[in-house]
Formats: C-alpha cells, sequence, structure tokens
C-alpha cells in the first residue's frame, strides 16, 4: 500500500526532471549594469565610474532647481548618440541600451551646462 501511495509522487518526480535539462539549469542569467547619475547645478556625479558592457539602465535624477537632460556617447568613431530626455527638478528618466566595451562622456546639453560643469566619463569594460 505504501508503494501504491508514493507512486504518484515518484511519476511528478520523473515528470519534472523530463522538463528541466541540464542546459537551462547551467545557463547564467545576465543582469544588466546600472549606473545612476546625479544631476545638481552644475555638476553630474556618477553612482560608479564602471560598468560592465551588454545591457545596460543608465538613471538620471535631477536633485537641482533646473531642468537638466542627459547626452551619452562612446568616444569611438561612428558611434551613436544616446540620448535621456529633460529631467524636471525632483524627478527622473531612465535609458535602457546596449553599451559596448569603451569610454563614454557624459553630459547635460541644456544652455549652457556643459560649459559650467555637467560633464561626467564612464568606462564601460568586457563582460567576462
Amino acid at each position: 500500500m505504501n508503494v501504491r501511495r508514493s507512486a504518484p509522487a515518484v511519476a511528478l518526480a520523473t515528470a519534472v526532471a523530463c522538463f528541466v535539462s541540464p542546459a537551462s539549469a547551467t545557463r547564467e542569467i545576465v543582469v544588466p549594469s546600472r549606473v545612476q547619475v546625479v544631476a545638481t547645478e552644475f555638476q553630474l556625479a556618477l553612482s560608479r565610474r564602471t560598468i560592465k558592457s551588454g545591457r545596460a539602465v543608465v538613471e538620471l535624477v535631477n536633485y537641482g532647481e533646473d531642468d537638466h537632460d542627459l547626452r551619452m556617447l562612446r568616444l569611438a568613431r561612428g558611434a551613436k548618440m544616446l540620448k535621456i530626455r529633460t529631467v524636471l527638478p525632483g524627478d527622473d528618466a531612465q535609458l535602457r541600451a546596449t553599451l559596448a566595451p569603451g569610454k563614454f562622456v557624459l553630459w547635460c546639453s541644456i544652455a549652457d551646462h556643459r560649459k559650467l560643469g555637467m560633464e561626467a566619463r564612464l568606462t564601460v569594460t568586457k563582460r567576462t
């Protein structure tokens, strides 16, 4: 009788084992790199200066009194400029992108904010 009661449990365990392949069990989950850029008058502060290449989330948070935006450009020929919209004081916005390894320059493009010091550097390293 004990054998009969445990048979459904054995059948269930066997069925589950068939659906979990060794390849999917060892597949690495790649979490996007993240960096927060805090804007105030007139500076940008990065939560980290280096992130890993691949999927990334860049968040612009405006703790200043003026509107700010963010431009981001990889220092390489033919690189595409990335943009975060204008963010009002106390607001934030995110950019989700796939970043190649390299050096990036970030700045606020509003008025003369960049000239006043709203520029920062970010290094993206190769994911290993």
